[in-house]
């Protein structure tokens, strides 16, 4: 097989950018490590496949090898993550790859909205970095239509509910623990737990579903806290976060979830504090991982406690993760690209408005696939050639 005519200049930006040593790229590719670094320094070219296989295994594009220099790599939104006081470590390639999937997602939808001729969504902005953390939750139920908690039914319950009324309201609500469809890519929690684009016409709220589940309620209310402040960025969920927009997108969402008044006559000081986990979970109608986050925001429990607590989690969880939630693929797909945007695309393409291979690569279902998933899955009348409309955002 001939030499592939890449530029050699590239191989050493994708491994660096892949977080990868000569050493550990060289034993992915089974090759010998001299020869990897012959490669990048020019000395001598890999095959056709062997170039194949290396862009494989840095996660770019196969084309990126033969660019002339690398493109741009960076991000368009704020990292407002930090570790201490420090700010957090570079982002990792497979955020940045999660990214640009919701990002070219996000863009279809947004010229899909103009096109449209659909309002932008109202909330985007409606708070300002100055108001309390209570003036912006009653702002938020109010636009949401609903109480301080429900009165009855699961945390999961109260999730999907939230998930449905966020997305009515014009944002897309993505969730996914891995990037694409790659299984072997799993998201890191310790990197990441949600991000924001507080776009004016198509703000989305992903999650990071490698998460604990039951941590996931306070990210979708903490970034819909960002939705309102109209600010995008990368959230940790690190309570020891000073940075001043993550200070208030956190109290926003622990006043959301757990009103303080409430609370606070009904927390008991107990020998084992873990105690109030399971009765105030059940009262609230939200996980006990949030009840326990409260107890560390209001300083009824010690850093150092609430810490133990997560770690103690995210431990059970990775031993008993099962990717997907164990659901078909074409259920799991509305969660993980919006259903409000599956359902845009899915009616664009049964329309003849979109090329059945461009919805596709929008939301992973196969074409011959499209119209029993839309109707079984979105609830579309797959006759018609559009979703019914959301309802106003007037007020």
């Amino acid at each position: 097989m001939g030499q592939a005519l890449i530029n050699a200049e590239m191989l050493g930006w994708a491994r660096e950018r892949a977080g990868l040593s000569i050493a550990m790229l060289a034993e992915k590719l089974k090759q010998p490590e001299d020869k990897v670094a012959a490669w990048e320094a020019g000395e001598a070219r890999p095959t056709f496949r062997q170039a194949q296989q290396f862009a494989q295994q840095v996660h770019v594009p196969f084309g990126y090898l033969f660019l002339r220099e690398p493109p741009e790599d960076d991000l368009p939104i704020p990292d407002l993550r930090t570790v201490g006081d420090h700010a957090a470590r570079e982002i990792s390639v497979d955020l940045k790859d999660v990214m640009r999937d919701v990002l070219r997602r996000q863009i279809w939808y947004r010229d899909y909205q103009i096109a449209m001729d659909d309002s932008a969504a109202a909330v985007v902005g409606r708070a300002r970095s100055s108001m309390t953390a209570d003036a912006i939750v009653t702002d938020m139920r109010e636009w949401l239509e609903v109480p301080p908690h429900p009165e009855r039914g699961r945390w999961d319950d109260y999730f999907r509910d939230l998930v449905q009324r966020i997305e009515r309201l014009g944002i897309l609500v993505m969730r996914s623990g891995i990037v694409g469809n790659n299984t072997r890519r799993v998201l890191s929690v310790d990197e990441f737990r949600g991000f924001a684009i507080a776009d004016a016409v198509a703000p989305v709220i992903f999650i990071n579903t490698a998460d604990v589940p039951e941590a996931r309620l306070f990210t979708l209310v903490h970034e819909l806290a960002h939705i309102w402040l109209g600010e995008s960025g990368i959230s940790d969920g690190d309570p020891a976060n000073r940075r001043r927009i993550e200070t208030l997108c956190n109290a926003v969402a622990a006043e959301f979830l757990v009103p303080e008044q409430e609370f606070l006559p009904l927390w008991q000081e107990v020998e084992d504090w873990k105690a109030n986990l399971a009765p105030l979970a059940a009262h609230f109608h939200v996980s006990q991982w949030v009840i326990a986050r409260r107890a560390r925001e209001l300083e009824l429990i010690g850093d150092q406690d609430y810490r133990r607590y997560v770690v103690n989690r995210l431990e059970a969880h990775r031993n008993n993760r099962e990717e997907g939630g164990g659901g078909s693929f074409s259920r799991v797909v509305p969660g993980r690209v919006s259903k409000r945007l599956a359902q845009a695309v899915a009616s664009e393409a049964l329309s003849g408005r979109l090329l059945l291979r461009d919805a596709y690569q929008l939301i992973g279902v196969r074409p011959h696939r499209l119209k029993t998933f839309a109707r079984k899955e979105l609830g579309l009348d797959v006759a018609l050639g559009r979703p019914d409309a959301p309802r106003s955002q007037a007020r």
